[in-house]
């Protein structure tokens, strides 16, 4: 058996950042009107995805295995 590893937040943040995303496009194609502007949702995504590059550069030695 070797070493377990703690929890690494990266996947489960990365995951939760695109299902939102997924979920407001998609409710922005089904709707009538706009919900959400391309002036607020294009830095709200930019924010997003620097985040979940840093938990991703933060958690990195989580899922690293060294033989």
């Amino acid at each position: 058996m070797g070493k377990r590893y703690g929890f690494d937040p990266a996947g489960p943040v990365t995951g939760l950042f695109f299902l939102v995303l997924a979920g407001l496009f998609l409710a922005e194609g089904l709707a009538e009107e706009s919900i959400v502007s391309a002036t607020v949702l294009a830095p709200v995504v930019l924010i997003g995805l620097g985040l979940v590059g840093t938990v991703r550069v933060l958690t990195r030695s989580r899922r690293r295995r060294l033989r």
